[in-house]
């Protein structure tokens, strides 16, 4: 960041991303009425500027360029230049990264956007250097010429907008007169099989991303049909990314992507995002499998989170940069000698021989840790070698402290905090943590403190603002992390809150038309379009996690309003999955759940009694993902939340089961035994 200039427009905003560019002699403006309305007013076209915080690229541009008079002279001269966090306002950013894969055939960030006062694009691009190299325009001159062309060729302008518009208007999902069914489950299951990679594990070739999406999915797929070679790519996916440099061996969580195939070399920054869903898949796949290695990655996972992520207020940041004192990763690599000073020759030469150290190093001379090369089962199977290790790790986390660390994110998003709830709170069940839950409970107890205005959910809170309303991801997610609070306490409280908040959703962002779920809500910005999406990115896309927590609603509560909006849904992206069903793994789980046969089971009884506590535990830490539970001490206390449920009573004081098959239930048993197998039959 620049410094000693006087501060722009943005030394106001709270964003992170934002107040990186505080300084910059660029006039920036952030996304509203006065930037618009200044670009009206002198005729200018609008230069849009979409990144954040700990994006590397995003740096780069900002050093080479927006820190420069030179490029900050054309920018004030000929555009009025607006500045945007797309963690923030991702309803900006899904507009005009689509318009930019349209136009480009890619996308990226940064996201730049040429467009006019009335916002829209008539060019778009990722990073430009400030003059061309790399085979990319520079800046300078895209600056130059596209001023020329808007201020000499009007006519051509309005061409390419026009055709933007209509393009534009042809991406939203209208409805088809076809329904999707079990056949676009196994498509899935068998396109991602032709990109998996069987060496180690992942989909697709380098730059390669975990994509925890497609193994919630496998996982699912591998429950409901008991093909091994879904459950196989999950296994050698997490086992392998767990060895590798994408796993911070000494600190703990993942960074973003591996740049090769082998998960060796990381891009280093870290995502609260990423982490959520990853310590979700490893704790299903412990609860599936019970391999000792999940339990211990998703414990570290939530280890990191709580020592580097968590706020003292309880909540979650987004995000780590890759970058500390200008380089990336610095903060994460270690020269061999280091290791040796530090933990002595002898246990050093343990270390280095497992966690590839040498004194060539495997990343610009120096070592990121990983035991790609070394046996799992070496590792887990000896316990003092096991415990050696630990305490090395614990040495070495103490040293790395002590380096200047990386920018963290700070800022507070509904929809990432939600997704780390719900993983935490899953996490408490399966591996039976109190404080794990407690960790979840308290965020939730945040975001309803500080991110629900006039019983409207917000999207961002940071330094004591709240800004924004919430998008479809933030509502969908929230819903979910309601429904793994329930799950895992059993308050009622938790259900009644996702009921409501499901109600909402629907009333906000459901296309009454075409079906489906805009990505910003009726009472929201007007932007150029309104954005529905169901192709999942590094994140689910809103209407897979909307798809999924209806239909968990409607298990739960009976109602078949939640259901009949999915089943629209399976109608209104027909079209979408026809083309292309891996693109939208989480969506397949709604589908997976509604395809197959679902269980209800209501539990009635003491909350002391033992027989009760025993079905609860094995319930919890079995993985049934087709099966909803019901537990109260009284039935009349389900009679809001899930109505068919609040006739059924106990027998003889005992703990009552009720197992019921898509609504319809058998006749009730007090013998635990007798229900745990009712429940666990396919």
């Amino acid at each position: 960041m620049t410094t000693n200039r006087k501060p722009n427009r943005l030394i106001s905003e709270k964003s992170p991303y934002l107040l990186q560019h505080a300084t910059n002699p660029v006039d920036w403006y952030p996304w509203g009425e006065a930037a618009f309305n200044k670009a009206k007013r002198e005729g200018k076209p609008i230069f849009l500027s979409i990144g954040y915080s700990t994006c590397h690229w995003c740096h780069v541009m900002a050093h080479e360029s927006f820190e420069d008079d030179e490029v900050a002279a054309l920018l004030n001269k000929h555009y009025v230049a607006i500045k945007v966090d797309r963690e923030e306002r991702p309803d900006v950013d899904a507009v005009y990264m689509k318009v930019c894969q349209m136009m480009e055939g890619h996308g990226g960030w940064p996201l730049t956007i040429f467009m006019t006062p009335d916002q829209v694009p008539f060019y778009a691009g990722t990073y430009f250097p400030k003059q061309s190299k790399y085979g990319r325009p520079g800046l300078v001159e895209a600056l130059q010429q596209l001023n020329l062309k808007y201020t000499n060729d009007p006519k051509h302008i309005t061409e390419v907008t026009n055709s933007v518009k209509q393009a534009l208007a042809k991406t939203v999902s209208s409805k088809s007169k076809q329904r999707l069914n079990n056949d676009f489950i196994h498509q899935a299951f068998h396109q991602l099989g032709r990109i998996f990679d069987f060496n180690y594990g992942g989909f697709g070739s380098a730059p390669k991303f975990p994509m925890p999406q497609n193994s919630l999915f496998l996982l699912r797929h591998y429950y409901f049909t008991d093909k091994t070679a879904a459950l196989k790519m999950v296994e050698l996916t997490l086992q392998s990314m767990a060895s590798g440099g994408i796993y911070d061996q000494i600190g703990f969580g993942f960074s973003r992507y591996s740049t090769d195939e082998k998960w060796l070399v990381p891009h280093f920054e870290k995502m609260l995002y990423d982490n959520a869903l990853l310590l979700n898949v490893f704790t299903e796949a412990y609860q599936l499998t019970d391999h000792p290695l999940y339990k211990k990655i998703g414990e570290e996972i939530i280890t990191f989170i709580r020592r580097e992520m968590t706020s003292r207020e309880a909540a979650f940041y987004s995000a780590i940069d890759a970058d500390s004192e200008g380089e990336e990763g610095k903060y994460y690599v270690w020269e061999e000698e280091e290791i040796f000073d530090i933990l002595g020759n002898s246990v050093g030469e343990i270390f280095a021989e497992v966690y590839d150290i040498t004194p060539y190093g495997n990343f610009e001379g120096k070592n990121i840790p990983n035991s790609i090369n070394v046996s799992l089962r070496k590792i887990l199977g000896d316990k003092n070698l096991l415990q050696q290790l630990e305490t090395a790790k614990e040495q070495l986390l103490k040293e790395r402290e002590k380096r200047v660390y990386p920018h963290v994110d700070d800022k507070i998003l509904t929809a990432w905090n939600s997704m780390m709830i719900a993983a935490l709170a899953k996490s408490g069940k399966v591996f039976q943590s109190e404080n794990y839950t407690m960790m979840a409970e308290k965020a939730m107890n945040f975001i309803e403190k500080n991110l629900i205005k006039q019983n409207r959910l917000k999207a961002r809170y940071r330094d004591g603002e709240t800004k924004y309303n919430a998008y479809l991801d933030d509502y969908a997610h929230m819903i979910i992390a309601y429904l793994e609070l329930y799950e895992t306490t059993f308050s009622l409280y938790y259900l009644s809150q996702a009921r409501k908040f499901s109600e909402q959703m629907i009333d906000l962002f459901w296309d009454e038309q075409d079906g489906g779920f805009f990505f910003s809500g009726k009472d929201s910005e007007e932007l150029i379009s309104r954005d529905k999406e169901i192709y999942d990115g590094a994140i689910p896309s809103g209407n897979s996690v909307a798809a999924v927590a209806l239909v968990r609603m409607g298990s739960l509560t009976g109602e078949m309003y939640f259901l009949d909006k999915v089943e629209t849904m399976y109608y209104t992206f027909y079209d979408d999955i026809n083309r292309q069903a891996s693109a939208a793994p989480y969506f397949m789980q709604s589908l997976q759940l509604t395809e197959n046969a679902t269980k209800e089971v209501v539990v009635i009884g003491n909350k002391n009694d033992p027989a009760r506590i025993k079905l609860l535990n094995i319930l919890q830490t079995t993985f049934l993902p087709n099966v909803s539970v019901l537990v109260t001490e009284r039935s009349e206390d389900l009679i809001t939340i899930a109505p068919f449920a609040a006739e059924y009573r106990q027998l003889e004081d005992k703990t009552t089961v009720y197992v019921c098959e898509n609504f319809s239930c058998q006749q009730p048993t007090t013998d635990i035994d007798k229900a745990m197998e009712k429940i666990i039959e396919k």
